[in-house]
């Protein structure tokens, strides 16, 4: 079976514009995904850590970070496409986290930086969930 947690923001670092005209096309973003192993008792799991930083030309616009868990009993093995479906679950709250708190922000217009799939390395991942 496996449980997925609450997402957790731990960081919202916002720093507001020193003038109300803002150059929207300046404004640049990254998202960056951490995963960590997690074990205890008969239970195994990971941790998503997502991170997305929005810059206005070269100061700092929004520094955004939550956390978000799986936990899994550990006879079940999880393949590839199980992973995948973890990892875009928890950006999609991710991202509904991001879409609420925006909208008191200069980024009420702005999208979040859709994830790379491409980049998830997901064969490194994987070892993580294996037991022992």
């Amino acid at each position: 079976m496996i449980e997925q947690t609450e997402m957790i923001v731990t960081a919202w670092d916002y720093h507001p514009p020193d003038g109300p005209n803002t150059d929207d096309q300046r404004i640049a973003s990254d998202v960056l995904l951490q995963v960590q192993k997690k074990r205890a008792g008969n239970k195994k799991g990971i941790a998503c850590r997502f991170i997305a930083d929005f810059t206005l030309g070269d100061k700092p616009l929004l520094g955004y970070v939550a956390e978000d868990s799986y936990v899994i009993d550990l006879n079940d093995e999880i393949d590839r496409a199980e992973l995948l479906r973890m990892i875009r679950n928890s950006f999609s709250k991710f991202k509904d986290a991001y879409d609420l708190r925006k909208l008191g922000t200069i980024l009420r217009d702005r999208e979040l930086t859709p994830l790379d799939e491409t980049q998830l390395q997901l064969d490194e991942i994987l070892p993580l969930l294996k037991y022992p």
